[in-house]
């Protein structure tokens, strides 16, 4: 609390958070068990490789481990879209990079709500991934009214958040009271509700365009569709998931498993069939498919020239494959990407020093004791040669468009579309934004360069290079 007693933007994340994962635990058993195996999982990584442990109190994420959580929505009109940004703001969270997912077949452009300094990530390090339906994408031109008439009827948030966001905005923040209220307010909108906006044949002509356009459009909210923990190990809960009774999906998204993991590696268990009410039913005849469980392994962040040789490496196994990665191929593909991948260095010295990978930069006991020395190293790589400075990956904070349409169209089915031919369209994303998305390879390397300068002055040298 400050000296105006206003809740900080990183407590009230963090209370959020919380009581997200109480609601989607609640509605969705399963995750219950999915977190869990999670922390089983992470407390065995941990005993048999201290080494982790300890890169992870290095770095601090040690103390975020257990509460790091993502989600997802899907929103359908720009006003959703700019208001879920001022609800967002409200929790300190910034809209972080821009995704399109046509290309793959799914039509929706997206961003990440996220803290974006380091400090906030490591008090509170919840994310929400967040799609805006592309109407535009509809090649039916009466469904694509009958879409846009549905989701101009509705208001997927309460009247009372809506005031709360305007306290918020006049006071520049919100007291004790007021912070719990908006919790629970904003609670509501990420809520599931059985009672559809749709007649089972309106649904029907929705879900046949895609089964994505029939979950934004067809009822009251942009309910969380998975609510995602971090792992240390993605593999052992691919193989673990099956002895506890889940369906995992037939490919881990993202890089192979590596020594030193980079980016973001994501699977999840296959989407849930729910009963439904459609409009002019008396009970819950029908069914939707779309709330599913993922899990994340995070690795270092990438630099520009680590993104680009990464995405080389990506498209040429995904190239050689010539086919969408699922069960029939999976043993296949893991091979290729095996095989590609030996070209990205995988050890963290060769990372930093080909530029591949962004550090956060620490000054050892050795640096600490070694400040008064007359003679001593000047130069960042000197000091870490010498002892003086220790060095460990930024995590990855933020998505990568090609495994987020994987886990997406791996709960759609083989017969979604392929891919959409109309372009990336950020602009029009920032107008329904109502501001620009953050550039997170800038985050990164402001971090970076936090850490080194803090470094230099704590070693009472000048600003290192």
């Amino acid at each position: 609390m400050n000296d105006q007693g206003f809740i900080s933007p990183d407590e009230i994340r963090a209370r959020f958070s919380r009581a997200m994962s109480d609601m989607y635990k609640s509605e969705v058993p399963l995750y219950g068990t999915l977190l869990d195996l999670v922390a089983e999982t992470n407390k065995k990584v941990m005993e048999d490789a201290p080494e982790i442990e300890e890169q992870l109190r290095w770095t601090g994420e040690i103390r975020r481990l257990a509460m790091e959580r993502h989600g997802a929505i899907r929103v359908g009109t720009a006003e959703e879209l700019a208001t879920i940004r001022r609800l967002f703001a409200v929790m300190g969270m910034q809209p972080v990079g821009y995704y399109d997912l046509g290309p793959a077949g799914v039509p929706v452009h997206s961003t990440a709500f996220r803290a974006v300094h380091e400090s906030s990530l490591q008090a509170s390090p919840f994310r929400v991934f967040t799609s805006l339906l592309r109407l535009e994408l509809i090649d039916n031109p009466e469904l694509r009214q009958l879409a846009a008439s549905i989701l101009a009827k509705r208001n997927i948030f309460t009247p009372r958040v809506k005031e709360l966001l305007a306290t918020f905005e006049a006071q520049g923040g919100l007291d004790e009271a007021h912070a719990n209220e908006f919790v629970n307010e904003a609670l509501e909108t990420f809520r599931w509700y059985t009672q559809a906006m749709v007649t089972a044949a309106e649904y029907n002509r929705l879900h046949d365009q895609h089964r994505l356009i029939a979950d934004i459009v067809a009822f009251r909210g942009p309910h969380i569709n998975h609510l995602t923990p971090r792992t240390l190990d993605i593999d052992r809960i691919q193989a673990g998931m099956p002895r506890c009774g889940i369906t995992s999906k037939a490919v881990v998204e993202g890089p192979p498993r590596r020594h030193c993991p980079i980016l973001l590696r994501q699977t999840s268990f296959k989407a849930l069939q729910e009963q439904v009410f459609f409009i002019g039913q008396d009970s819950a005849a029908g069914s939707h498919t779309a709330r599913f469980g993922e899990i994340e392994q995070r690795g270092a962040a990438l630099t520009p020239k680590g993104r680009a040789l990464y995405d080389r490496l990506l498209s040429a196994t995904r190239t050689e494959l010539n086919a969408f990665p699922g069960e029939h191929n999976a043993e296949r593909y893991n091979d290729l990407l095996e095989k590609n991948f030996q070209e990205f260095p995988d050890s963290y010295e060769e990372m930093r020093q080909q530029g591949l990978a962004y550090f956060s930069y620490f000054v050892t006991e050795t640096g600490i004791a070694a400040r008064s020395n007359v003679i001593r190293p000047h130069t960042l790589d000197d000091l870490i040669k010498a002892g003086h400075v220790h060095f460990e990956p930024l995590v990855y904070e933020d998505f990568l468009p090609v495994s987020a349409a994987g886990i997406f169209q791996s709960n759609l089915g083989d017969n979604a579309q392929g891919s959409y031919e109309i372009t990336a369209n950020q602009a029009d994303f920032h107008t329904a934004l109502q501001a620009p998305v953050l550039n997170e390879l800038e985050l990164y390397a402001a971090t970076q360069r936090r850490s080194i300068l803090e470094c230099a002055a704590t070693l009472h040298l000048p600003p290192l290079v």
